[in-house]
C-alpha cells in the first residue's frame, strides 16, 4: 500500500478533526512544512502555543515500529536531551484518527547548524556522545538493523526493476552496483557495537537556539554510530579531520568513540544513494514525488547517478579517512 499510497484524501477538514477528536483546538491556519515522506503542519493552538502534527504515511511503519521511535525520544528527553518528542495524550504519542496515524509535537524554531563554527562541532560531539550513550542503554526490537551489504542486497535489484531507469543504461547501473557490492564484501568491513540511532542526522534535522538540538526521529534504526556523523561532515579531507576531532573529543566524554568505525563512512554514502533513488522510485505513483522531482524521470538524473557511483566505486579503493595517529 505504501508504495502507491497518496494523501490526496488528507483534506484539511480531516486534519481538523483529527487534531479535534484528541481535545486540541487549533486557532490558526495548518501551515504545510517541508515532508514529502510523511503530512507535516504547524498550527497555533488555543493556548496560543504552536505546535506540529505529524501524519504518517500508512503502511510504511507499523504501530510498533512507532512506539519505539517515540519512547527513544522520551528516553533521550529524560536523560537530558535537547531534542523534540512527541506530546503524550493519556500516555500515547500515537494518536489515531480513521486510517492515520499522526503525532503531535511542541514547535520550536532555530538557527542552522553550521559547519564552519567550532562550537557548534562541540555542542554536536556533546549531543551526540549523549544521545548514543543513551541509545546504548536498550534496543529496538521492531525498527530496521542497518546492515550495508544486506540493505544493498535487497535495494539493488528493486532499483533495476525501476521503469525510468532508462534501457539503454540498464546494462551499466547493473554493472557499477554489483561492482560496489564487490567492492564492499572485499573490504572486510569492521564490527561495531549496533546501538539506537537517529539514522538520518545531517544538517537539516539540527538547529540551535542557545543549544543545538534534534528533530525528526522518523528514521531511527539500529546501527554503527558512525551513520549519526559522516552526513554532518564537509569540505576537503583536512576540514573533514579537523571537525572529526573536535566532535570526538566532545563524544567521549559520553562514550567510547570508535574510530574502526570511519571505515564505514564511503560504504554508508553507497548505500544512501542507492536506498534515496530506490525511495522516489517506489514513491513515483504519489502525485506529489513528480511534481516536487520531475528530474528523477530524465536521462541526464540517471546518468549523472551513474557517474556518481562510480566515483564511489573509486572511493572505496581509498583509504578511509581517519583522525592523526597522536589523536590519542
Amino acid at each position: 500500500m505504501s508504495a502507491h499510497f497518496h494523501f490526496a484524501q488528507l483534506q484539511p477538514e480531516t486534519l481538523l478533526d483529527a487534531l479535534q477528536s484528541y481535545r486540541i483546538l487549533p486557532e490558526s491556519g495548518l501551515l504545510a512544512l517541508n515532508s514529502y515522506e510523511n503530512r507535516v503542519y504547524q498550527f497555533r493552538a488555543e493556548d496560543q502555543k504552536k505546535y506540529v502534527v505529524k501524519f504518517y504515511r500508512p503502511e510504511r511503519w507499523t504501530a510498533a515500529q512507532i512506539n519505539e521511535e517515540h519512547q527513544f525520544c522520551f528516553d533521550l528527553q529524560q536523560a537530558g536531551l535537547d531534542i523534540i518528542a512527541p506530546l503524550q495524550f493519556d500516555g500515547q504519542g500515537l494518536l489515531q484518527y480513521q486510517q492515520y496515524s499522526f503525532a503531535v509535537f511542541p514547535s520550536k524554531g532555530g538557527r542552522a547548524f553550521s559547519a564552519e563554527q567550532d562550537e557548534h562541532w562541540e555542542q554536536l560531539g556533546n549531543l551526540l556522545g549523549q544521545m548514543h550513550q543513551t541509545g546504548a542503554g536498550q534496543v529496538f526490537r521492531h525498527r530496521p538493523q542497518l546492515n550495508i551489504e544486506a540493505d544493498l542486497q535487497q535495494a539493488v535489484p528493486e532499483l533495476l526493476r525501476c521503469p525510468l531507469l532508462p534501457a539503454s543504461l540498464h546494462e551499466s547501473f547493473a554493472l557499477v552496483t554489483a561492482e560496489l557490492l564487490q567492492s564492499i564484501r572485499q573490504l572486510q568491513l569492521p564490527e561495531f557495537n549496533p546501538i539506537r540511532l537517529h539514522g538520518d542526522c545531517h544538517a537539516g534535522n539540527i538547529l540551535t537556539d542557545q543549544r543545538l538540538f534534534l528533530l525528526d526521529f522518523d528514521d531511527c534504526l539500529q546501527g554503527p554510530a558512525v551513520q549519526d556523523w559522516w552526513m554532518l561532515l564537509s569540505g576537503d579531507e583536512m576540514e573533514q579531520r579537523i571537525q572529526l576531532e573536535i566532535l570526538a573529543e566532545q563524544y567521549q566524554n559520553f562514550t567510547d568513540f570508535n574510530q574502526s568505525e570511519l571505515a564505514l563512512i564511503e560504504p554508508l554514502r553507497c548505500r544512501r544513494q542507492v536506498l534515496y533513488m530506490l525511495w522516489l522510485a517506489k514513491r513515483w505513483a504519489d502525485p506529489a514525488f513528480p511534481l516536487h522531482f520531475p528530474w528523477f524521470a530524465t536521462e541526464d538524473y540517471w546518468r549523472q547517478q551513474l557517474a556518481q557511483l562510480k566515483l564511489q566505486q573509486q572511493r572505496l579503493q581509498q583509504p578511509a579517512i581517519n583522525l592523526y595517529p597522536d589523536y590519542y
